[in-house]
């Protein structure tokens, strides 16, 4: 089958919606399928390295074929110019795919958010008579009404219409999870003949048996350390004030760092927020690459996952994938609608908390970091429970399922 797959980030980009989709291009290819990749030029969520590295519009990885479409920008920016860029985003891309596609398709996978991509599923199924399935990830524009960020009442308006017409035109809809699946049909009337829970997935491989000389402590200087790590994007869904004022109750534990990697549109604040309350117990750091990342992770004791309780909708965090693959606990501070409590308390792989209770977050992190000879065992428990239900080629294998019908 040829399948493409639409998301607005791909490899070089440092997020887990880019990780995520490179692991199903790959995934997809190795089950036998054409892949090909639309998406938009590298130019966010950078490493260092990848900054000043120019990208042809039309290349190979390892197989996939990946077409990068120069846009408006699309993060890192106010709210009103990513607005806009979404809008124009579908129509862009559109152009793109007729420009560069050499074959017509006969699948069309498009990463949601932003919703707006939806439309070019709508395109392509309308011109080439593709199969679309939506694949949600977060609740557009739902999530960000819950944040504040939409308070226009026309351009929410717009943005309804636009999720109305992107569902209607899907054969199928995706959420990774049983709860985002019944607010979709409850909330949105999507037919539940339609959408199917898609758990997101992780490859194990790339955390296991890693043989390079990599590593963070050296880099970073933390050795002796006791690491909580906090990898992605800092945004207003993450909420990590709540970490920074959680860091501050535990600073007499001496050992105890919070390192935070990546960066956002919320970077800038929290840092100020930090210098403000003089808080030592915390280390920012730069997006790392991909390929060091599983590194990362295995040079941290326990993996983070913070939401913001100002979320309403039952998402959970692709980065809880990562630290349960490579074998380590997780702290996961959420809102109460996340359907990740329901994770972690399956999967026993370490302790969840409300986002909105400062104080028992502070309970949490001191619970943990008493249990250092329990560590291995959540981890163990983590990598097992994606071994048995997250794997990416039980993931493949349900999207081909879905394909057929």
């Amino acid at each position: 089958m040829k399948i493409l797959i639409v998301a607005d980030v791909y490899p070089p980009e440092v997020s887990s919606a880019a990780h995520l989709m490179h692991e199903l291009a790959r995934g997809l290819l190795h089950a036998g399928h054409s892949v090909s990749i639309l998406t938009s030029y590298p130019r966010h969520y950078l490493t260092e390295e990848s900054k000043d590295k120019k990208f042809e519009i039309v290349s190979s990885d390892d197989g996939v074929t990946v077409i990068r479409i120069k846009t408006l920008p699309l993060h890192k920016v106010n709210f009103i110019i990513r607005g806009i860029s979404q809008l124009l985003l579908p129509f862009i891309f559109f152009l793109g795919a007729k420009k560069y596609m050499k074959e017509s398709p006969d699948a069309v996978i498009i990463y949601s958010p932003p919703i707006t991509l939806g439309l070019v599923g709508k395109f392509i199924k309308n011109r080439y008579g593709s199969k679309f399935l939506l694949n949600i990830q977060d609740i557009f524009p739902q999530n960000a009404i819950d944040l504040g960020i939409l308070k226009n009442r026309p351009i929410i308006k717009l943005f309804e219409v636009i999720e109305k017409i992107v569902y209607q035109s899907a054969d199928v809809i995706t959420f990774h999870s049983d709860g985002g699946r019944k607010f979709l049909i409850g909330q949105k009337h999507v037919p539940e003949n339609k959408i199917a829970t898609l758990h997101n997935w992780v490859d194990v491989n790339e955390y296991v048996g890693l043989k390079q000389n990599i590593s963070f402590r050296d880099r970073y200087g933390l050795h002796g350390k006791f690491i909580f790590l906090f990898a992605g994007i800092m945004g207003p869904a993450q909420g990590l004030e709540f970490l920074v004022h959680i860091a501050e109750r535990v600073s007499d534990l001496k050992d105890v760092v919070f390192l935070l990697v990546g960066d956002g549109t919320e970077k800038e604040k929290i840092q100020k927020l930090i210098q403000e309350k003089n808080i030592k117990n915390i280390e920012i750091r730069p997006f790392i690459s991909k390929d060091e990342y599983p590194y990362l992770v295995k040079d941290s004791d326990v993996g983070i996952v913070c939401l913001s309780s100002d979320n309403k909708t039952s998402f959970v965090p692709g980065k809880f994938l990562g630290y349960m693959a490579a074998g380590k606990p997780v702290v996961s501070f959420l809102n109460k609608e996340s359907d990740a409590f329901a994770l972690m308390k399956e999967a026993q792989c370490g302790y969840a908390g409300r986002s909105d209770d400062i104080a028992q977050g502070e309970k949490i992190i001191r619970k943990i970091y008493a249990e250092k000879g329990k560590l291995n065992e959540y981890g163990t428990n983590g990598l097992k429970f994606v071994r048995e239900h997250l794997t990416l080629e039980a993931c493949v294998k349900k999207i081909e399922e879905l394909l057929k019908k």
